[in-house]
């Protein structure tokens, strides 16, 4: 036998044995290279668990601290990716969170030619996948996004197939179909570097979706063939993991999505729209009570699973929301939801990451508590079951949703789960084992602003957990900045009753995280506590249980919270716009300070030069209270100061600015100020110039100068009404804007517009009355060119289909919402204003233009 090289020793009859045993993968690799799949999708479109056939159930969060602007920020503020992927990762295992999705930027992991680049994104993709794992969180990957990496930012100069060719040509152009076929196949081959198991192989790595938001533009044939090849190029690994593409896109194309070779369909759902650029605010549970699929009853469709990629309820800063939405998803037939995005710990104070959302368990603890109840109905409710019809179905099974009381709720024998106070009373208390909330409770009573959980280890032993206290003291939906706070984070000691059976009282109180040193009794049920993680133990109980100790998928003495950064005051007070002269206006603040106030004060200016000084009493946690008595509250205007005095100085706001009012320097001449009227002078629900920027529908709607010297409009133009609910309307939530005025609506019965048209021609308005229930009551007025106030009766107004503003994505979800419950129309329960052009309009009539300009709405 030649010699193949002067290196190598040549034994006959060993050689091959050699090179065969070293080729030999070894038992660890056997097992981590055997084509696997832990779910499969059975003939009725169900996705099930391999392992015992079972319904797959899954609920969570996308979260994109290893790619784009989360990678970027974290180096910025110098934190280790690998810590805050860590600490995020716990967050997730604390609410529930067993499901994970993202889209990665393949822009940065992959070159023009489709290749895997192996760097640092890459290695802290899989870093965050073993983290996941360890806390037995699944995972859903969309290995392509075709988006750049800058958002908010500007685009980098990135490598990838997608910076190259775009996501429209990615969609056609046979060089970058192939570059995704190249880059499928490595990324799904690719071996996690923490685990030792491909993508292809992770039992914990569920499915696969193709691409992320693909939008095709051309035939049947080519979409469905395009969908076959990327399809195959993941499956040509060996790969036996479920694939789903994008249904939620293109419908019109849904035949081809419905005959590729793919296992599903993944969908999205962004109820109220996206990027308003503040907080929205009304019931939008009308928003939420279905989800409706346009082809559900396609055969072929049916016997394909569904999966909700991303969903959030954004620009909504409330927590009664999201388990009415998990419910709808669940008589929809979805497996496998995660809300887009969770915010990483560290960059929540700025929420630069996606300004229209805002998740995270520190600085959003009651929207974070709510997407935990959520994923319990998520896992709970039955696969494709209708639950009832709104409102009747705001309780379903043992859930509960309240918008009045901005409230979610799941009791049952064993939890007990809320996001604000309530006065439910768990069934049987001595059968609760997890406990998590905010607020007061009949079980806790707890004034901070953080969250708390409190788990059942063993009887007469629980673990708690307690977050500091967070306050939004900015929009969070706003304009975001790294340079702009919108929530703080504040670390105090506060009393805690609990009130749980197998506790009794004067129960042990034991600190468990690092550095945390409680030891003590309660007395009675209450005991001082601050954030931190703790052991309670009944009173005169050993106990085994240490910190270090393992429970579920966390350890004991876990606890991550960020620290105070508290360097200023803020003092958040909203006076009210207007009220009723003769009667006593009350003021309440909320103040946030580095040191706790010596005094909160309002200075008063009436006729008078001097101020008159109102001491403002403490009530709750941050919240500070007085009463301006009735001899002050006459016709006019209402100015007053807010300071707060804390070591000696003042501060005073609005304007936050040094000193006091009562001193002889002091040059703010800026007060809050408050219209005080007679109890008949007419109540304005609208104003463009103060409210126009505040007005969300299905367009954008400018404010603009009026025809009218010194006077602004809302600017609503439209060139022509074919376009799907052929309507053009916006919304205004009134309620904040009239609390003070609230207690005199039953004195009037004409809704007025003031404006004009804009084409020179009369146009039809329909104008409406939003209640607190989200139903609408509207009728129709004719508003011509000239400039003046056109009112409608209020009592010629009729239950109509309520717009469902701001439209939904995606854009096949209903328009209205209508059901038959009888409602009588109650002014006092009317919320927001709306307006309309298009209800009422003939078809023949669709091809022409139409413009209308709203100064004012109002009452009289």
């Amino acid at each position: 036998m030649k010699n193949p090289g002067k290196n190598f020793l040549i034994i006959p009859g060993v050689v091959f044995i050699s090179l065969f045993i070293c080729l030999l993968p070894t038992p660890a690799q056997q097992s981590k290279s055997v084509p696997k799949s832990s779910t499969y999708v059975d003939k009725h479109g169900v996705l099930r668990w391999a392992s015992d056939k079972s319904e797959v159930a899954l609920f969570g969060v996308n979260y994109t601290t290893p790619f784009a602007h989360p990678y970027r920020m974290h180096k910025r503020l110098n934190i280790p990716h690998e810590k805050a992927i860590d600490q995020d990762v716990y967050h997730f295992a604390r609410l529930g969170f067993d499901a994970f999705r993202v889209h990665v930027w393949d822009c940065e992991i992959s070159d023009t030619l489709g290749n895997l680049i192996e760097n640092e994104h890459l290695r802290l993709f899989d870093y965050l996948l073993a983290k996941l794992k360890e806390r037995k969180i699944k995972i859903l990957i969309t290995p392509i996004a075709y988006w750049g990496n800058g958002y908010p930012e500007p685009e980098e100069k990135t490598p990838g197939f997608s910076t190259k060719y775009g996501k429209g040509n990615c969609l056609t152009n046979p060089e970058a179909i192939k570059a995704q076929e190249r880059y499928l196949g490595q990324f799904v081959n690719h071996v996690n570097q923490y685990t030792g198991i491909a993508y292809k192989n992770d039992p914990d790595i569920i499915a696969f979706e193709i691409s992320n938001e693909p939008h095709h533009g051309g035939t049947v044939e080519e979409t469905r063939i395009f969908i076959n090849r990327l399809a195959k190029a993941i499956r040509n690994t060996g790969c036996a993991k479920p694939v789903f593409y994008n249904f939620s896109h293109s419908i019109h194309l849904a035949e081809a999505y419905f005959d590729a070779d793919v296992d599903g369909g993944t969908f999205q759902w962004y109820p109220a729209g996206l990027v308003k650029g503040n907080e929205i605010h009304g019931n939008f549970l009308t928003n939420v009570a279905d989800y409706d699929i346009p082809f559900s009853e396609n055969k072929k469709f049916q016997k394909m699973a569904k999966v909700v990629y991303e969903f959030d309820a954004a620009d909504i800063g409330r927590s009664y929301i999201y388990p009415y939405m998990a419910k709808s998803f669940r008589e929809a037939g979805f497996q496998f939801a995660t809300q887009f995005a969770y915010d990483p710990l560290h960059m929540a104070p700025f929420n630069t990451d996606y300004q229209t959302h805002y998740m995270n368990l520190a600085y959003a603890p009651q929207k974070a508590l709510s997407l935990k109840i959520a994923g319990e109905v998520f896992r709970k409710m039955p696969l494709g079951k209708e639950s009832g019809n709104y409102p009747a179905d705001t309780v379903f099974d043992v859930f509960r949703v309240s918008y009045k009381s901005d409230l979610a709720e799941m009791v049952n024998d064993e939890k007990f789960f809320y996001t604000n106070n309530t006065t439910t009373r768990p069934p049987f208390p001595e059968k609760l084992n997890a406990i998590a909330g905010f607020g007061n409770s009949p079980v806790v009573q707890y004034e901070g602003l953080g969250a708390y959980f409190l788990d059942q280890i063993e009887y007469g032993v629980w673990r708690l957990e307690v977050m500091p206290d967070a306050v939004w003291v900015d929009d969070p939906f706003a304009k975001a900045s790294p340079r702009k706070e919108v929530s703080v984070i504040s670390w105090n000691t506060r009393k805690m009753t609990v009130n749980l059976p197998d506790l009794e009282q004067d129960f042990k109180i034991t600190g468990l995280n690092d550095g945390n040193i409680v030891s003590q009794s309660a007395q009675g049920n209450t005991f001082e506590v601050g954030p931190g993680s703790y052991l309670l133990v009944y009173k005169g109980k050993n106990t085994a249980w240490k910190a270090t100790d393992k429970w579920k998928n966390i350890t004991l003495k876990e606890f991550v919270a960020p620290v105070s950064k508290l360097k200023k005051t803020y003092v958040l007070h909203q006076p009210l716009e207007e009220i009723s002269a003769g009667k006593p206006y009350g003021v309440e603040a909320k103040v946030m300070s580095p040191d706790v106030p010596d005094k909160v004060e309002i200075f008063l200016y009436g006729r008078r030069w001097r101020p008159e000084i109102i001491e403002m009493k403490k009530t709750t946690a941050y919240t500070y209270t007085a009463t301006i008595d009735t001899a002050h509250i006459r016709e006019g205007m209402l100015r007053y100061y807010i300071a707060v005095k804390s070591k000696g100085a003042g501060m005073t706001f609005p304007s936050g600015s040094e000193g006091l009012p009562s001193e002889w320097d002091f040059y703010d001449q800026n007060p809050y100020m408050v219209r005080v009227v007679d109890s008949v002078t007419p109540i304005c629900l609208f104003d463009a110039v103060k409210d126009g920027g505040y007005v969300y529908g299905n367009s954008w709607f400018p404010v603009v100068p009026s025809k009218e010297a010194g006077e602004s409009v809302l600017n609503i133009n439209i060139r022509n009404l074919n376009r799907e609910g052929h309507n053009y309307s916006g919304r205004f939530f009134f309620a904040d804007k009239v609390k003070g005025r609230r207690a005199d609506f039953d004195r009037f019965n004409i809704l007025v517009i003031n404006g004009y048209s804009t084409t020179g021609k009369p146009v039809q308005v329909q104008v409406a009355f939003i209640d607190n229930m989200g139903y609408a009551y509207g009728g129709f007025l004719e508003i011509d060119s000239e400039p003046g106030n056109y009112p409608i009766n209020i009592s010629d107004l009729e239950r109509i289909p309520a717009i469902n503003l701001p439209n939904a994505y995606p854009t096949f979800l209903p328009a209205y919402f209508f059901n038959d419950t009888e409602k009588e129309f109650n002014l006092m329960n009317m919320e927001s204003i709306q307006f309309s052009v298009g209800p009422g309009i003939p078809e023949s009539e669709y091809n022409r233009a139409f413009g209308v300009a709203i100064g004012k709405i109002f009452l009289k």
